[in-house]
C-alpha cells in the first residue's frame, strides 16, 4: 500500500471464507496487495472464491483534498454540500491561440465568433458538453474497477452530491467557453426508492441548474434514462410488461418536462433496451406498434406543455440489446413513414452508432440529410477494429471534414448541434485532460468545416459531381426526374442512341482510389 510515500505490503492468510478486516481509514491511497498461500489451505473452491473476491475488491477512498490552495478548509462541510474554491483550479479560460500554438489548452482553429461560409463558426458548431461521460463517467468496465476518482467526488450518489456535480458542470462549461450541454434524468439526480421521489430530486437538482445556467447556457437536449434500472431489462416502450410501459411513460413526461423549465432545444429518445434478444420469444410487430403509440403519446405531451423543442431518434444497431429497432438512419426514416411520425420527428446521429451499423458516418449523416431528418450530432467516433460502442472523441480530420460537409450542405443543425457524447480513455485520469479532450475535439470538427470552406470555393468537387450527371440536365432527363418519362419513350431513346458510353467517376480525383 502507498501512502504518503511508505510502501507497505498486506500480506492476507487465505482461508475459506477470508476477510479483509484492515482498511485504511479516511485517506485516499493507492493498493498493492501481495498474497501468500498456506501450504494445505488451497483447495479448487478455495481458487475459485478467491478469484471472485479479488475481482469484487473496491478501494473506496477518503474525503478528497482541497482543489485549490485557499488556505480554508473546502469539502462538504456540515453535509451543506458546498464546495469551496475552483472545480478546476489552474484550468484558464480556453481561448482561441491559432494553428501555431503547441498549448494543449488552447483553441488552434476553433476560433468562436470567426465567420466562416456566412455564418460564426461557433453558429455552424453549436457544440454541447455531455453530463454522464463528463461528470459520471468512472473508467470502470466489465473487467476493471474504476479508475477516475475526481477531487469533488465523495462516493455517494447524494442529493448534496449531485448538485456539487451540477455545480462543477457549470464551471466547466465556463471555462470551456461552451453554451450547452445535454443530459439523462438520472445521470444529474439521485433516482429514488418511488417515482415520486425520483421526481422530487430531480425537481430540486434542476432547480439549482436553472440558477446556475442563468441567461446565456441552455441545455441542448434532455432524455430519460430507460435503460439503467432492472426494469428496463426488456425495454420501456417495447416491454411486455404494461406497468413498465407506464413508468417508462412518467420517466419520459417528467424528463420532458425539466428539458422544458430549462429551455431545452431538443428532447432525444435513445432506445437502448428497445429491441431483442431473441425473436422467438418476441412479438415485433406488437412491440414496433407499442413503440409508435409511444412516441404519438410524446409528441401529444410535448404540445400540451408548449414544449417547442425538436424531438429527437437516435439511432444505435445493437449493445446492450441484440438488434435495436431503430437499426440506422435508414430504419428509423421507415418506421417514422409507417407509423405517420415523419414531420414530429428528427434524427441524432451518433458517429459511433454509424461504424456498429456497418456504415461510415457520413452515410448516416447523409441518409438523415437527404430524408429531412437531420436534427443534431453526437460528435464522436469508434475504433473500426472493435465491435462495440467506445465513444471515442473524434480526431480524425478527414472524417470531420465528411461530417461538416454534410452539415454545411444541411444548412447547419440548430436548433440541434453537437453534442459530445466521448469519454476519457480509462488511462486518462487526470482533471486536465476532460478540458484537453474537449478541445481537441472541438477543434478537429473547427477544422473539418475550414476544409470544407476550402472545398465549396475551389468548386472542383462540386463541378465533378455536376459533370458525372450531366447527361440528366436535359430535356428528357427533366422529364424522368419529374416523372414523365416512361417506358415506351425510354425505349424508342435507347433505340436511337445505341449502346451507351459509360464514363469514369474519376474518383481518383478525390482520393479514393
Amino acid at each position: 500500500m502507498v501512502t504518503n510515500g511508505v510502501v507497505l505490503l498486506c500480506y492476507i492468510r487465505l482461508e475459506r471464507n477470508f476477510v479483509l478486516d484492515w482498511i485504511n481509514g479516511g485517506m485516499e491511497v493507492l493498493v498493492a496487495v501481495s498474497f501468500l498461500f498456506e501450504p494445505g489451505l488451497l483447495h479448487t473452491g478455495d481458487m475459485y472464491s478467491f478469484n471472485l473476491n479479488l475481482f469484487r475488491l473496491q478501494i473506496v477512498a477518503g474525503p478528497p483534498t482541497c482543489p485549490v490552495n485557499i488556505g480554508t478548509e473546502c469539502g462538504d462541510s456540515n453535509d451543506s454540500g458546498e464546495w469551496k474554491g475552483e472545480f478546476f483550479p489552474g484550468i484558464p479560460k480556453i481561448k482561441y491561440e491559432g494553428p501555431s500554438s503547441k498549448n494543449p489548452l488552447a483553441f488552434k482553429w476553433y476560433n468562436a465568433n470567426e465567420e466562416i461560409l456566412g455564418k460564426k463558426m461557433k453558429d455552424w458548431m453549436r457544440f454541447s458538453v455531455a453530463f454522464w461521460h463528463t461528470f459520471r463517467g468512472t473508467g470502470g468496465d466489465p473487467f476493471g474497477a474504476p479508475t477516475k476518482m475526481w477531487p469533488w467526488e465523495d462516493g455517494t450518489n447524494s442529493l448534496a452530491m449531485a448538485k456539487r456535480r451540477m455545480r462543477a458542470n457549470f464551471e466547466f462549461l465556463e471555462k470551456l467557453g461552451v453554451d450547452r450541454w445535454c443530459f439523462h434524468d438520472r445521470d444529474i439526480a439521485p433516482d429514488g426508492n418511488t417515482l415520486q421521489e425520483s421526481n422530487s430530486n430531480l425537481d430540486e437538482v434542476v432547480a439549482l441548474a436553472k440558477e446556475l445556467q442563468g441567461e446565456k447556457i441552455r441545455p441542448l437536449w434532455g432524455t430519460a434514462q430507460l435503460f439503467m434500472h432492472p426494469r428496463y431489462m426488456h425495454g420501456g416502450a417495447t416491454s411486455p410488461d404494461l406497468g413498465v410501459y407506464a413508468y417508462a411513460a412518467a420517466q419520459v413526461k417528467k424528463a420532458m418536462e425539466v428539458t422544458h423549465y430549462l429551455g431545452g432545444e431538443n428532447y432525444v429518445f435513445w432506445g437502448g433496451r428497445e429491441g431483442y434478444q431473441t425473436l422467438l420469444n418476441t412479438d415485433m410487430e406488437r412491440e414496433l406498434d407499442h413503440m409508435a403509440r409511444f412516441f404519438e403519446a410524446s409528441i401529444a405531451y410535448k404540445k400540451k406543455i408548449g414544449f417547442n423543442g425538436t424531438l429527437l431518434i437516435e439511432p444505435k444497431p445493437q449493445e446492450p440489446t441484440k438488434h435495436q429497432y431503430d437499426w440506422d438512419a435508414a430504419t428509423a426514416a421507415n418506421f417514422l413513414r409507417k407509423y405517420g411520425l415523419i414531420d414530429e420527428f428528427k434524427l441524432n446521429i451518433e458517429c459511433n452508432h454509424a461504424t456498429l451499423s456497418g456504415h461510415s458516418c457520413h452515410h448516416e449523416l447523409e441518409t438523415a440529410r437527404v430524408n429531412g431528418l437531420l436534427g443534431n450530432i453526437d460528435a464522436n467516433t469508434g475504433d473500426p477494429q472493435i465491435g462495440w460502442d467506445t465513444d471515442q472523441f473524434l480526431m480524425d480530420i478527414g472524417e470531420a471534414t465528411l461530417v461538416m460537409l454534410s452539415v454545411v450542405r444541411n444548412g447547419g443543425l440548430a436548433p440541434g448541434g453537437f453534442n459530445f457524447d466521448a469519454k476519457l480513455r480509462r488511462e486518462s485520469t487526470d482533471v486536465e485532460d476532460l478540458f484537453i479532450a474537449h478541445v481537441a475535439g472541438m477543434d478537429t470538427l473547427a477544422r473539418g468545416l475550414r476544409n470544407v470552406a476550402k472545398l465549396i470555393e475551389d468548386g472542383s468537387l462540386a463541378k465533378l459531381v455536376q459533370k458525372r450527371y450531366q447527361s440528366f440536365d436535359t430535356e428528357l432527363g427533366a422529364e424522368v426526374e419529374a416523372g414523365k418519362a416512361d417506358f415506351e419513350l425510354l425505349e424508342r431513346k435507347a433505340m436511337e442512341w445505341g449502346e451507351p458510353k459509360v464514363l469514369s467517376a474519376k474518383q481518383v480525383k478525390i482520393g479514393k482510389t
